[in-house]
């Protein structure tokens, strides 16, 4: 039986290690956060589409070890590093949590065992930064002594089709070895890899593949504002458009981007290209029209409460969901949170609706709205603000209380009292 270790056991790190444990493997689950290991070791999950049933087996059978213990990893031929890669307060990489972990597992490497990172960085962080903290802490060279790779995750949370034994996995390998060792270990619980000749081009893959659905949706975003300026409705626009059976691929507008990764992503290429004397406008320039999308949104909301004989100062609106996305309960970088943050300082009462966040977690940049708990959605409120499309919600219940409605989702047919953001 093979001995795996995972560090983080977030969105990517335990549907990772419930799959090892699927194929076969011991998983030792580590992650910092105490409160996580303790829901997994009694059998909880902590994350709305993964099953407790799937947590509690593994932890009878003694497949799941959830643990603090970094030393631990002594124990693992492969140690997969799902660590987050969030950005700083000037929008810079922050890639600490990486090396923060490189040196926690360092000296307790195992000779010839994998280290293959998932965390989305910039092109460079695995042969650079991270294997200088390997090396420098565990007193082994990689490449000769441990093997170092990098795969970046899949993961989409909220996707039925999202699973991972069927997404293909790019792998780049330090050296040929390396990449050997690496396709050896995920081929145990992936079906299909994909090869790539040097982690340089697995971390760029990643990139890639985030700034693609960036900029494609900062281009519907802008056309959103102009043809609502032209008295066309942009979501019939695209469902015309996607009929097209070559040369088109629909993305849909909202009122910003959210997840760990798209708002994210680009900021890494753009940021590690200026060492290399790049500019690049087209992805920043993407980014600055999605990071505008919550202002466009609050400008929509003064439009509809105005044409109503109210403003913004004083009126009681709420925000319907507070998830990045339709039906998860992941709010990493969601827009509704700056939406709220953007309302409350034109003096607006602001409060939410989401059936999977009942109460609102610690975050890193609003921390100021832990605590807060869920609203029903009522006509109680001067304004309601369509920001998640959750198939728990009933467009045309929302649409019957006669409230003022600015949906930035389409999930109310356009109408009187409708606005469309």
């Amino acid at each position: 039986m093979q001995n795996i270790a995972i560090i983080g056991m977030g969105y990517v790190g335990l549907p990772l290690a419930l799959r090892f444990v699927e194929s076969g493997c011991r998983v030792l689950g580590v992650d910092i956060d105490e409160e996580k290991i303790l829901a997994l070791s009694n059998g909880e999950s902590y994350i709305r589409h993964i099953d407790s049933k799937k947590i509690t087996a593994s932890i009878n059978a003694g497949t799941l070890i959830p643990t603090i213990d970094f030393s631990r990893v002594r124990e693992a031929e492969a140690i997969i590093i799902c660590v987050p890669t969030p950005l700083n307060k000037n929008r810079e990489p922050d890639i600490s949590y990486i090396l923060n972990t490189a040196e926690a597992i360092a000296p307790y490497l195992r000779h010839g065992a994998l280290v293959s990172l998932e965390s989305t960085t910039y092109p460079g962080t695995t042969e650079g930064e991270l294997r200088e903290v390997l090396e420098k802490y565990s007193g082994m060279k990689a490449g000769v002594d441990f093997h170092l790779a990098y795969s970046p995750e899949r993961e989409d949370p909220g996707n039925a089709e999202s699973v991972v034994e069927r997404i293909p996995k790019v792998v780049g390998g330090l050296t040929a070895s390396c990449l050997t060792k690496a396709v050896e270990i995920y081929s145990i619980a992936i079906k299909q890899l994909v090869p790539v000749s040097s982690c340089r081009v697995a971390e760029a893959t990643k990139l890639m593949e985030n700034i693609f659905r960036s900029v494609n949706i900062a281009l519907v975003n802008e056309l959103k504002v102009v043809y609502s300026k032209m008295s066309i409705d942009v979501w019939e626009v695209i469902n015309a458009a996607k009929t097209k059976p070559f040369g088109f691929m629909p993305f849909y507008p909202g009122p910003g981007l959210g997840g760990h990764c798209i708002p994210i992503d680009p900021f890494y290429l753009t940021w590690k290209a200026r060492e290399f004397g790049v500019q690049t406008r087209f992805i920043e320039l993407a980014g600055e029209i999605n990071t505008a999308m919550p202002d466009y949104v609050v400008s929509r909301v003064a439009d509809a409460l105005n044409d109503h004989g109210k403003a913004i100062r004083g009126s009681r609106i709420l925000i319907i969901g507070l998830a990045y996305k339709a039906n998860v309960d992941d709010m990493r970088e969601s827009p509704s949170l700056v939406l709220i943050e953007k309302l409350e300082a034109r003096g607006a009462k602001v409060d939410y609706n989401d059936p999977f966040i009942p109460v609102v977690p610690k975050t890193r940049e609003h921390a100021q709205l832990a605590g807060r708990v869920s609203h029903n959605i009522s006509a109680d409120y001067d304004c309601l603000v369509i920001a998640t499309a959750h198939r728990d919600y009933d467009g045309e219940k929302i649409a019957a209380l006669g409230v003022a409605i600015v949906d930035s989702r389409r999930l109310v047919k356009p109408g009187e009292n409708i606005y469309q953001a």
